[in-house]
Formats: C-alpha cells, structure tokens, sequence
C-alpha cells in the first residue's frame, strides 16, 4: 500500500508560483510513475503532469506546458510540482498519483494510489 500526502497549496495572486509536494509513506516510490491531476468545481478531474518512474520522461497538459514542472527527489521519496505564472483558471484541488507500473500516464484511471489533494487559488 502506497500513502500519498500532499502539501504546498494556497493562495497566490495571478502570476505567482507555488510548488506542490507529494510525499509518501511505508513505500519508495522509487519504481512507480508519478502524475498530478486537478479537479476544478463544476469541472471533471483533469490531468496535469507526469513522470516516468526513470524521471527521463515528462508529459503535461497544453493548459500547463512551459509554466508547470513535475520532478522527483528519491532520497526524500518526493514529487514535486512547480507551478510559475499561475493563472486563476488553475484554481482547483490538485491531487498527485502513483502508477505502479512505473510509466506515469495521463489517464487518471491508470493511477493505483492517490493523495488527498491540496487546494489552490490563484485570485486575479
């Protein structure tokens, strides 16, 4: 069993960064794919980022491409998600994910392990 914990959120004016932490428990998470996935009121969860349990491939959203970076720490059994140039539109909960397959996917049914999400609101 993987334990996901997310923290980093908050609110932050238009244009701000913020950088979102994924830490896990009682696993490595060493192995597994890794993906970031916001949900958004009155909207349908939606996929981010993700990250190849090597860390030599990446993958985003149009909506993110050139202002979010994911990453990964393994001595810290850490994701990360920088977020720069924050826009309001990226205001939801986001939430990260592990895939123990390791290929970090953009479907969020491919995930195993979830996280409880972290919230963020970026106010114009």
């Amino acid at each position: 069993q993987v334990q996901l914990v997310e923290s980093g959120g908050g609110l932050v004016q238009a244009g701000g960064s913020l950088r979102l932490s994924c830490a896990a428990s009682a696993r490595s998470l060493r192995n597994f794919g890794m993906g970031w996935f916001r949900h958004a009121p009155g909207q349908e969860r939606e996929f981010v980022a993700a990250l190849h349990w090597s860390g030599g491939s990446t993958y985003y959203a149009d909506s993110v491409k050139g202002r979010f970076t994911i990453s990964r720490d393994n001595a810290k059994n850490t994701v990360y998600l920088q977020m720069n140039s924050l826009k309001p539109e990226d205001t939801a909960v986001y939430y990260c994910a592990a895939d123990k397959y390791g290929v970090g996917r953009t479907t969020s049914s491919e995930y195993d392990y979830w996280g409880q999400g972290t919230q963020v609101t970026v106010s114009s």
